[in-house]
């Protein structure tokens, strides 16, 4: 099981993103805070997302949003990526989740080992926190929920890239359909893809 909280006695959000490593689409995050007791529900079914199919990250989900304290979804869009690169738009998408929470932390735990100071409330990060913390797990199931959803969204405009299955990872067969169809309005430039095939294809 995993433990409930990194410093006890605080509101304390946990932090985590879905996207990072994808050629298209948004980055997405999300923040959580959940009760100092969590429902016995949720402190059995929280895990690391990765770990977890489709359809019981679904299932999930829901609960959280029922039990948890507090909790928000945010997202950086990949023309911002561009501007900005893809750390600097996962930690905006994490600060733009913590500003939309009802319940306002004291401390902040991220999955990872880069985050950037959120006003003035202490954070600490930490590497493989999606398995180690049950609010960080609850923000990761919640950000790749909502990212799956909106990639499932706009594979309807371009389904050749096969967004539904892949969500937009380089998976051979995403890369393959670049190189024949080239980008579509939702793929990272800044990502280098046509250069990255080159070497790759």
């Amino acid at each position: 099981m995993l433990k409930l909280y990194h410093t006890k006695a605080i509101i304390e959000a946990g932090c985590d993103e879905a996207g990072r490593g994808c050629l298209a689409g948004p980055v997405f995050a999300a923040a959580v805070v959940l009760p100092n007791v969590p429902a016995t529900r949720l402190a059995q079914l929280l895990q690391d997302s990765k770990k977890l199919s489709r359809p019981k990250r679904e299932e999930i989900a829901e609960i959280i949003k029922q039990d948890a304290r507090a909790w928000a979804v945010a997202s950086v869009d990949n023309k911002e990526i561009d501007e900005i690169n893809i750390l600097n738009a996962s930690i905006f998408a994490m600060h733009k989740a913590l500003d939309k929470l009802k319940a306002k932390p004291h401390g902040i735990i991220v999955d990872g080992n880069r985050f950037k100071p959120y006003y003035d409330t202490p954070h600490i990060c930490i590497v493989r926190g999606d398995a180690t913390y049950m609010s960080i797990a609850a923000a990761s199931i919640l950000a790749k929920t909502h990212r799956d959803k909106y990639m499932a969204h706009i594979h309807n405009e371009y389904p050749v890239y096969d967004w539904l299955s892949n969500k937009g990872y380089p998976t051979p067969h995403h890369k393959e359909m670049v190189r024949l169809h080239g980008l579509s309005p939702y793929h990272r430039r800044s990502f280098k893809i046509r250069e990255q095939l080159k070497l790759s294809l």
